[in-house]
């Protein structure tokens, strides 16, 4: 499956002549955001990426429910906001609707971040729980999933290289994260892979 294959189909979607929603999904490193920019980038103005990490609690919020340790599980993120903001989406009004982002540099989600205008016809949201949460995967159009059938390929052991690395760019030591990634980030990656039957597309990892 090509790059240009996946543009296409997106921009389809885009024109439809109705406002669609379509989620990339995959576990954590999988290059959702890198192909959701790709496709976005590719559709100009066609197309907004909101992305699902946006409602992530907020630290002090996680630490008062003792879930700190654990950040990036599905009940680390407000599910119902993030259900409420796809539902808004799908019927845009005559107003920009803005959408939440996350900060890695801080480790916190930053409102008002993302800006949707009414006359956007695809927004693209990507993130782990797209298909995990019902209520979230009624109201997409299309959900893609990145991933390999084969946990031990190429694709999953560069996926977990990749998370590494990225938790050493944003200030961990590398043994600090490598025990994240294998305590949590792969509990929460078996939770999503769990979910890939409810896609309509399966992407390989890049």
């Amino acid at each position: 499956m090509t790059e240009q294959h996946l543009i296409d189909r997106a921009r389809l979607l885009a024109g439809t002549g109705h406002r669609r929603i379509l989620g990339i999904v995959g576990p954590p490193g999988a290059g959702k955001s890198t192909l959701a920019a790709g496709l976005a980038g590719a559709l100009g103005a066609s197309a907004v990426v909101v992305p699902m990490d946006g409602f992530h609690l907020a630290g002090a919020e996680l630490r008062r429910l003792g879930r700190a340790d654990r950040k990036g599980a599905p009940d680390t993120f407000d599910e119902a906001g993030y259900v409420a903001l796809l539902a808004r989406l799908r019927t845009p009004g005559s107003d920009v609707v803005y959408a939440p982002a996350f900060d890695r540099a801080l480790e916190e989600p930053v409102a008002g971040s993302v800006a949707v205008a009414p006359d956007v016809p695809l927004v693209i949201t990507e993130g782990n729980y797209l298909l995990h949460w019902p209520r979230a995967r009624a109201l997409l159009d299309e959900a893609w999933f990145i991933g390999d059938e084969n946990p031990t390929s190429p694709g999953n052991e560069a996926r977990v290289r990749r998370l590494i690395e990225r938790h050493i760019r944003y200030g961990r030591t590398r043994a600090e994260a490598e025990r994240w990634v294998h305590r949590s980030d792969e509990a929460n990656a078996r939770v999503v892979e769990r979910t890939r039957d409810r896609a309509d597309l399966l992407v390989p990892h890049p």
